[in-house]
């Protein structure tokens, strides 16, 4: 079995350095906005899951509330141990006899205080377990959809995607569209992106490839999601408008606490409750 703890150190330094490019430039953004806000960076420890022994790795949450981003997180995690064992078939590669894993990643979630903005959700990160996989994506949340915001976004994943696959853009869109959607409300959770999951790396040149195309997402959305920002965050907004992106919100929480599956992967592999669910809005309603 290949030794993947090389590689999983090269991931997690991108990660971290992918963070670090976006926090920098989300506060500057702040900053245009006359705002002081920055991020606050709160080290975890990862706890142990069905008696084993210590703890194995950790992470570090990001959080950020300001005049633009109404609370943005940007969490790195980097933990190892075993899954509990009636969640390990879930995952792919495990089993309740072979459960060890490792996991890397950077998950970022934006809620936004002006409706006109949208809120975005981004996530990348290489597991291991008898397999070793990349897995991620990226999409858009408007409360008060905007057509040219839609596509521009998508043209961004569109051009990171056919750079490493002629077909990866339109299989993982189709797979972003079944995933982010509420079957109880017979909706999507917003518009849209990209999602996509076990790209296996049996070799060293398929982890180089799928590295390469995970990178690639990282760098799309660093370059899209902040003009989009820039476009709407000076609009003007009425209390109407504030009603439809709290009830929005609302949709938002409902999904990622009942069919997220990155939500269950973390509470069930003894990850950092706040920075598992600094998903969730700090504002919502239901009517």
């Amino acid at each position: 079995m290949t030794d993947w703890t090389s590689h999983t150190a090269r991931a997690r330094d991108w990660f971290e350095h992918l963070r670090d490019a976006i926090c920098a430039e989300f506060e500057s953004i702040e900053r245009e906005a006359g705002s002081d806000a920055a991020f606050a960076y709160t080290p975890w420890k990862r706890q142990a899951v069905d008696g084993e022994a210590g703890e194995t790795g950790g992470g570090t949450r990001g959080l950020m509330k300001g005049a633009v981003f109404e609370k943005v997180g940007v969490n790195v995690s980097t933990v190892a141990g075993g899954l509990a064992k009636d969640f390990a078939a879930s995952v792919n590669g495990a089993s309740a006899e072979r459960n060890g894993f490792s996991a890397t990643g950077i998950s970022l979630v934006a809620h936004m205080a002006n409706p006109h903005v949208p809120a975005v959700h981004m996530n990348t990160r290489f597991l291991t377990t008898t397999r070793a996989w990349f897995g991620g994506g990226a999409d858009l949340n408007p409360p008060l959809p905007y057509d040219e915001d839609t596509a521009e976004f998508h043209a961004a994943l569109r051009a990171a995607c056919d750079a490493h696959g002629a077909d990866y853009y339109d299989r993982f869109k189709a797979w972003a569209d079944e995933y982010f959607y509420i079957p109880h409300r017979k909706v999507h959770r917003g518009v849209g992106g990209i999602f996509y999951d076990h790209l296996e790396c049996a070799d060293e040149a398929a982890w180089e490839a799928h590295f390469a195309f995970t990178r690639a997402v990282g760098e799309a959305f660093l370059a899209v999601f902040p003009r989009l920002v820039r476009r709407r965050m000076g609009l003007a907004f009425t209390p109407r408008d504030r009603a439809s992106q709290l009830e929005w919100r609302g949709r938002y929480a409902e999904f990622n606490l009942v069919y997220d599956r990155g939500t269950a992967f973390g509470l069930k592999t003894g990850g950092n409750i706040d920075a598992i669910l600094m998903s969730l809005p700090p504002e919502a309603t239901w009517s």
